[in-house]
């Protein structure tokens, strides 16, 4: 029987300790006012009202020291709302329309879409983990609490070699509480462990992993193919005989001798390789080398990096398909993804397969296939020439 929970908040509150390395995850899901709006100004209040306290909890807009609201802000409200914009497919204006507006009153996850704020873990470095449910909801029966918090385990174990099992009393991997109200329980639950296992929020509507909350069919397998591309880019893939799952999870490994990389890019004096949704530092000093999740560092990029490279004022410029992204430092700049059309390639090329670029004379080339191209400079616009 699939039940439901009605409300109009649910959110996750984690934390990890290394002492005892127990998570607690807090189902209360965020969600905006959606009634009608008056048309005076109290409508112009309420919903500056709404984009401030959306973007402070969920893309870190800056504090207005002010205290005169963030029109007084706009440059940093401005970028935010781009990210956001883009974060969601919607139309990239910087400005609080309609279709934005409607999109903040939707209810989601509490947890940030990007920003020094992001709830994303590395991921657990052993297979079997535990859980044990703090308390139960009123709206529902305890049967139907265990049961949802259940099925949302079942869910990624599925598809993961990770063996979930529940325990009484005592101290847990994860530990699971909520208040007193949720949506669709089981869909909140999954998308939350979702995040107790590493993942961050994903920008495919179709994912279980999009902030926003969605019903699905009690039939319907909610996982989509981005959920289960990102979960085992940490864990691996469920292996045939449960009885022989590995102790640790699969994360790809930094020294065989078959590995392979997507794209390799230098920042500053640090070298980067990207390899689906993980990226590795190596630094020249040190011989240690650091995985991490992409998403964790440039939350806007999506996996699967094609080619990559370091320019001459230091920003790196990342390709995918016939786009590509710029991030200085690590922060994405404006505009962004643009056509590689629009460095001057012809119609013909959909993608690039590499790129290098020397420092020393400023020349970069692209290499698409069995041919390499070379950017020109010609101003005021630009051309990539078949060398």
């Amino acid at each position: 029987m699939h039940t439901r929970q009605k409300a109009d908040c649910s959110r996750m509150r984690m934390e990890r300790s290394v002492r005892m390395k127990n998570l607690f995850l807090l189902f209360l899901m965020y969600a905006a006012v959606s009634n009608a709006l008056p048309v005076h100004p109290e409508k112009d209040n309420k919903d500056t009202k709404l984009v401030e306290d959306y973007l402070s909890k969920f893309y870190t807009i800056e504090t207005d020291s002010n205290q005169r609201g963030w029109k007084t802000n706009a440059e940093s409200t401005v970028e935010k709302l781009q990210k956001m914009q883009r974060f969601f497919g919607l139309k990239v204006t910087g400005k609080p329309d309609t279709e934005t507006l409607e999109m903040m009153r939707r209810p989601r996850c509490g947890v940030p879409d990007v920003g020094l704020y992001g709830v994303t873990l590395p991921g657990w470095k052993k297979s079997n983990l535990t859980y044990r449910i703090v308390n139960h909801t009123p709206d529902m029966s305890k049967e139907d609490v265990d049961k949802a918090i259940q099925k949302a385990f079942k869910l990624w174990s599925t598809v993961t070699p990770l063996i979930f099992t529940r325990i009484q009393e005592g101290i847990a991997d994860i530990m699971v509480a909520f208040g007193t109200k949720g949506f669709d329980l089981f869909l909140v639950a999954a998308h939350e462990v979702g995040h107790a296992l590493g993942l961050s929020h994903s920008n495919d509507q179709r994912a279980l992993m999009f902030p926003n909350y969605a019903y699905v069919s009690p039939s319907e397998f909610p996982l989509s193919p981005d959920d289960i591309s990102g979960i085992q880019s940490i864990y691996g893939s469920p292996t045939k005989n449960p009885g022989k799952r590995p102790a640790t999870p699969t994360a790809p490994n930094t020294c065989g001798s078959q590995i392979s990389f997507d794209a390799i890019t230098t920042l500053r004096r640090e070298v980067i390789f990207l390899k689906g949704r993980h990226l590795w530092r190596v630094y020249p000093d040190n011989s240690e080398v650091e995985l991490e999740l992409i998403s964790a560092f440039w939350p806007s990029l999506p996996s699967g990096i094609q080619a990559a490279y370091e320019n001459t004022k230091d920003q790196i410029l990342f390709f995918k398909g016939n786009n590509f992204w710029v991030i200085s430092g690590y922060e994405m700049l404006l505009g962004y993804p643009k056509n590689i059309n629009t460095l001057g390639f012809p119609e013909g090329v959909k993608k690039i397969d590499a790129a290098v670029c020397n420092k020393n004379t400023g020349k970069t080339d692209f290499f698409v296939r069995d041919k390499y191209w070379r950017i020109i400079l010609l101003l005021p616009w630009i051309k990539a020439v078949e060398v």
